[in-house]
C-alpha cells in the first residue's frame, strides 16, 4: 500500500495493534494504520460467518473465546459495551459495526437492519466516551438513516442511499466512505477466490447502485472520503478504485477524498494530507507530465509513482531507475 502512494490508511474490521506496531516501530514497512480491530455484529449479522448448521463461534483460548474472524458477535447492551471498550483497550481508533446485511455473509439479506438502536446507541458513547467514533458497515436507505440518528459518524459502502438520507448525513456532518472497487474485483475475481457463485452474481447491480449513490452524494456536496474494502488477494486493486469514482467524481474531487476529508474523518487535519508546518511531512511524487489533476487513473499504476515519503523519509524512490 505504501508503494500505491498511501501513507496512512484506516482498517475497517480486522487489522490489530501488532500489526500496527510492527509498522510504526519500523519491523515492517508500510503505511501508518488506524486500525479498527474486530467488526461487531449481532449474531447472525454480517460479522457471524456461521453457516446455518454451525453452532460454536470459531474460538481459541488466545481469544478469549471470541470470533477470531474480522468480526465479533455480542449481544445486548451490556455485551456491546463490553466488547467496544475491549477492542479500544486493544488500541483500537475507532469502533467498526455492522448496522446492516451485507453481500458476504452466509445467513442475512442486504436489506436487514443489524443492532437495536439500544445497542447502537450504545457503542456510539462508548466510542465517544474515548474520544472516538463509529463507522458502520450500512447499504440501504433505512440503515443508514438509523445509524445516523445513533451518531455514527461514518457510513462504509452506503450503496442503496436515497437523496432523503444524504441530506442527514450533511446534516449530522457524517462521512460517505464508498469502496467501490471490491464489487468490480468480486465480480471478475470472486468465484476464482473461492466466493460462492450466487455471491458473485450479486454484486453486479450492486456496483452500479453504489456508482449513482457517489454521484448523488457528490453533487449535494457531502463529506466523501477514499475506501476500497479490498480482502486478501484482492488488495493489488486498491487504486483501481481511482478509476471507478473518475464516471462521476473530478479528479480534484478524488484526492480530496483521499486526503483532506479523509484527515477531517480521522480527526488528523494538519497532520495528512496536506503539506504544512507541523504535518507529518508524507509526500507522493508524480512525474510532471503525469498529473493526477489532469487524469486520476495516473494513480492506479504504481509505476507512474516516482516517490513516496512518509515523516519526511523517502521509503520508495523509482527516479534512480530512470
Amino acid at each position: 500500500m505504501l508503494f500505491r502512494g498511501f501513507t496512512t490508511v484506516r482498517d475497517a474490521g480486522g487489522c490489530d495493534w501488532g500489526l500496527a506496531k510492527a509498522v510504526d516501530e519500523g519491523t515492517l514497512i508500510g503505511p501508518r494504520i488506524l486500525f479498527s480491530g474486530h467488526a461487531l455484529s449481532q449474531t447472525g449479522g454480517h460479522g457471524d460467518m456461521r453457516e446455518r448448521g454451525d453452532e460454536a463461534l470459531v474460538s481459541c483460548g488466545c481469544c478469549h473465546g471470541t470470533n477470531v474472524t474480522l468480526g465479533r458477535v455480542c449481544d445486548g447492551v451490556p455485551e456491546v459495551r463490553k466488547a467496544a471498550r475491549d477492542e479500544l483497550r486493544k488500541g483500537a481508533s475507532q469502533i467498526k459495526i455492522m448496522a446492516s446485511g451485507g453481500v458476504a455473509s452466509p445467513t442475512d439479506r442486504l436489506s436487514n437492519l443489524q443492532f437495536s438502536i439500544e445497542e447502537t446507541k450504545a457503542l456510539v458513547e462508548e466510542a465517544s466516551n474515548a474520544g472516538t467514533y463509529v463507522c458502520a458497515h450500512a447499504y440501504t436507505a433505512q440503515a443508514i438513516r438509523r445509524a445516523l440518528e445513533c451518531g455514527v459518524r461514518s457510513i462504509e459502502h452506503g450503496n442503496l442511499i436515497d437523496a432523503e438520507t444524504l441530506d442527514l448525513l450533511i446534516a449530522k456532518d457524517a462521512f460517505l466512505v464508498p469502496t467501490l472497487v471490491t464489487y468490480d474485483r468480486i465480480r471478475a475475481e470472486g468465484v476464482e477466490a473461492g466466493m460462492p457463485a450466487a455471491l458473485v452474481d450479486k454484486v453486479a447491480d450492486i456496483l452500479e447502485r453504489g456508482v449513482e449513490a457517489l454521484a448523488l452524494a457528490d453533487g449535494k456536496g457531502a463529506q466523501i472520503c477514499f475506501g476500497s474494502d479490498l480482502l486478501g488477494t484482492m488488495h493489488k486493486h486498491q487504486s483501481a478504485e481511482f478509476a471507478i469514482r473518475s464516471r462521476v467524481q473530478t479528479p480534484e474531487a478524488i484526492l480530496r477524498s483521499a486526503t483532506a476529508t479523509f484527515a477531517e474523518l480521522t480527526g488528523l487535519q494538519g497532520k495528512v494530507g496536506c503539506i504544512a508546518e507541523g504535518a507529518y511531512a508524507d509526500l507522493v511524487v508524480v512525474a510532471k507530465e503525469k498529473s493526477p489533476l489532469d487524469d486520476i487513473t495516473v494513480l492506479c499504476n504504481p509505476e507512474s509513482i516516482l516517490m513516496v515519503v512518509k515523516d519526511g523519509r523517502i521509503e520508495l524512490d523509482r527516479r534512480r531507475k530512470q
